[in-house]
Order: C-alpha cells, then sequence, then structure tokens
C-alpha cells in the first residue's frame, strides 16, 4: 500500500520551522505546494497500478523539487 513521503523528516526540520520559512519565501511557498501536487501524485500512480517508469518519472520530478526545497532551506 502506497504512504505518503514525509518531507519534513527528509529535511531534517519541524513543520513549524518550514512554514516560518514558507511565510517569508513566495518561491519556497510555490516549491511546496509543487510538492505536495506531486506526492498526490504519485500516490495516486502507485494506487492505479501505474507502469513503473510513469511512477519513477514522477518520483524523479518529486525529487528534484525536494532538492531545491532543500536548497533554499540552507
Amino acid at each position: 500500500m502506497p504512504v505518503k513521503h514525509d518531507l519534513y523528516q527528509d529535511l531534517g526540520m519541524s513543520k513549524d520551522n518550514v512554514h516560518k520559512h514558507r511565510a517569508h519565501d513566495k518561491r519556497l511557498d510555490a516549491l511546496l505546494t509543487q510538492y505536495d501536487d506531486l506526492d498526490k501524485e504519485v500516490l495516486e500512480a502507485e494506487k492505479a497500478s501505474a507502469s513503473d517508469e510513469d511512477v519513477e518519472r514522477l518520483k524523479k520530478k518529486r525529487l528534484l523539487i525536494k532538492d531545491e526545497i532543500s536548497g533554499r532551506l540552507s
């Protein structure tokens, strides 16, 4: 069964801390929204038994966004 990815654990930051940064950084806000939307797409693709290639493509896009989020929080 697909499980939602825990971005905050990966970042090593609390949700509150990330959201404090988000309030002052429009690009970070947009990236976090994109990340959440893409994470939902990954879960839906996994539930729908999408092809491995499609799921992998979505996960790679999600990872790129996570990397950019991490960079903005550094």
